[in-house]
């Protein structure tokens, strides 16, 4: 009877959280990548209609029945869609909605059509319920890895134009769709082993984690394209052409390549931009006296880097002086990533061990040995 009534607390929680969580995302307290944050909050919204069932059990005892059931049914069936819409505005928010909608509502009319023929003609059709659970867990993998590869192309292209990638990738939302999956895999499963039981407190318990743990990077997620809209759309530009691709009509030509490679490292050395945690491409671009695509295309074709490599590079340099200079030994290993233009401590060693293959506090133990 406890666990009845902590497994009926952990639903209301859930249901409760993703309510509140979805008007959160629809406001938009910060103002930032707003049409995502609108369809993210719509999936959230859908997401909560899968313990409707429960709530509504609870307040009256009976599940909703007939056309009510019908239609959260369908309404469910657009919850990873909806996800999936959410990542394409976060990686583009220039995409035009009416242009990518009509190749996803071929398989929703489908389920639509099912859903009709089974709660209007239930006795007839008994094998419809397992035809639609099918087809709605294959539309969730569907989508999800559809998703994943979506973010997984953004997290590449953000090396494109930032310097500091760690809270403009994405990862939460890659890691929501690894939790999701092995949720979903441990529901069929626990459905399976006890049919017609109500998830326990454990699961329920889990999928209040899940909750937390996408309120808490949703509300924080910084604006993934921090430009004026000529600026965002020259960097959009620069993404799709791609790292490191040589494009039809050369920007700069190779003796001006030459010429203004030299400048630029000279300018980094003198100035070090690389300084500031919030350097961009555009930034660097206008205090280079340059425009973002000619700069991209001077730093992709003169040094062989994207623009993450590059600045990392002058980064690192930076720290391995601080790191072996006696009058930083005050300094924390968090202060010298702060000082080198790190924004985390994560990053600057990540960052430092790809480069140098030591970590900071490596290289500076066997710096201070020679």
């Amino acid at each position: 009877m406890f666990d009845v009534k902590l497994t009926a607390l952990f639903v209301v929680l859930d249901f409760g959280s993703l309510i509140l969580l979805a008007m959160l995302n629809f406001t938009n307290p910060l103002k930032v990548n707003r049409i995502a944050n609108r369809y993210f909050g719509m999936f959230l919204l859908l997401w909560s209609s899968f313990f409707f069932d429960e709530i509504f059990f609870l307040l009256y005892s009976v599940e909703p029945e007939g056309v009510w059931q019908m239609l959260l049914r369908f309404v469910q069936y657009f919850a990873p869609m909806f996800f999936y819409f959410s990542i394409v505005f976060y990686s583009n928010p220039t995409v035009i909605f009416s242009k990518i909608i009509l190749p996803h509502l071929l398989l929703p009319l489908i389920f639509l059509t099912g859903l009709c023929f089974f709660y209007f003609h239930e006795s007839s059709f008994d094998w419809l319920n397992d035809a639609l659970i099918s087809l709605l867990l294959g539309q969730t993998l569907f989508y999800s890895l559809l998703s994943w590869y979506k973010i997984r192309v953004h997290q590449k292209r953000v090396l494109l134009y930032s310097s500091n990638i760690h809270e403009i990738d994405l990862f939460w939302l890659e890691r929501l769709i690894i939790g999701v999956c092995i949720l979903i895999l441990a529901v069929i499963l626990y459905n399976v082993l006890f049919y017609q039981k109500s998830l326990n407190v454990f699961m329920s318990s889990i999928q209040l984690l899940i909750i937390y743990f996408v309120a808490y990077y949703s509300l924080r997620q910084k604006e993934i394209f921090p430009f004026s809209e000529a600026n965002r759309s020259e960097i959009l530009a620069i993404q799709e052409q791609g790292d490191f691709e040589e494009t039809k009509r050369k920007i700069v030509s190779d003796e001006e390549i030459v010429i203004q490679k030299s400048r630029l490292h000279k300018f980094m050395l003198k100035e070090k931009p690389y300084t500031d945690p919030e350097l961009n491409l555009v930034k660097l671009a206008d205090m280079f006296g340059t425009t973002p695509h000619k700069l991209s295309y001077i730093i992709n074709s003169g040094f062989n880097r994207n623009f993450f490599n590059f600045i990392s590079g002058y980064r690192v340099e930076e720290a391995k002086v601080l790191l072996l200079n006696p009058k930083m030994e005050q300094y924390s290993i968090l202060g010298i990533a702060y000082e080198s233009g790190f924004n985390s401590k994560t990053s600057f060693n990540n960052t430092f061990k790809n480069i140098t293959g030591l970590t900071p506090t490596e290289f500076k133990k066997r710096g201070s040995t020679l």
